[in-house]
């Protein structure tokens, strides 16, 4: 079965058991301990988790208020991380945090605030119980002709399916070589995706949380199979 580095966060479970019911065996490192050259040299696949906020000094901005830091360290070790799996096209899946992880590593931006930066903002932080990490929030729009619309078109009703939501961060520019896949109706982007690269997919949501139901279990399989190849 496909090796999946995960990358350590607070919620791991949930990433852990839709990695397997894809096929995969899930690895996470410590950062303390695990190289990132032999992670990737040893690995079939990245998965970039969720978690605190980027610092923002590794895109050239001032940290805005509301800056919530991740664990000390995190970013560049991850940053590094999808560096040497670009060098090596490694299958990368990035979600929440991860899809900023990836967009910083690729030279882009972000929004920091969406409440505050982005003028009529849908609820992109929905609060919601410990158990209920699956409620609906709003719905993305898909581009119809990315390489995501292909992989969970049957979850899609007229190019667009809902999603969870728990961010106060989202892309700004994209980094080198990441184009949008979807985007939510108030524009904030959704996904992203390296056409170049063997799988490069980033989701703004999370599509973990549905491992009991499957509703995104078809983008754990193409991620997990690609690594495979």
């Amino acid at each position: 079965m496909p090796n999946v580095v995960i990358t350590r966060c607070s919620k791991l479970p949930d990433y852990e058991e839709s990695i397997r019911r894809a096929g995969g065996t899930p690895h996470v490192p410590d950062r303390a301990t695990d190289r990132p050259a032999d992670l990737i040299r040893n690995a079939d696949a990245l998965l970039l988790t969720g978690g605190g906020d980027v610092l923002p000094s590794l895109y050239g901005q001032e940290a805005h208020p509301t800056f919530s830091a991740a664990e000390e360290g995190r970013d560049e070790y991850e940053i590094d991380l999808v560096r040497r799996a670009y060098e090596a096209d490694m299958p990368v899946l990035a979600i929440c945090r991860g899809i900023q992880l990836l967009n910083v590593a690729r030279g882009g931006t972000l929004i920091q605030d969406i409440p505050s930066q982005i003028a009529g903002a849908l609820e992109h932080k929905l609060e919601v119980p410990p158990h209920q990490p699956f409620e609906l929030a709003h719905e993305v729009w898909i581009d119809t002709g990315s390489r995501l619309a292909a992989i969970i078109g049957e979850r899609l009703v007229d190019d667009s399916c809902e999603v969870n939501s728990r961010h106060h961060q989202a892309v700004n520019v994209p980094g080198e070589g990441l184009v949008v896949a979807a985007t939510a109706p108030d524009g904030v982007i959704e996904a992203m995706e390296d056409p170049n690269r063997r799988f490069v997919i980033a989701v703004q949501w999370h599509p973990e949380n549905f491992y009991r139901t499957g509703e995104f279990r078809s983008l754990f399989e193409a991620f997990v199979n690609c690594g495979r190849t």
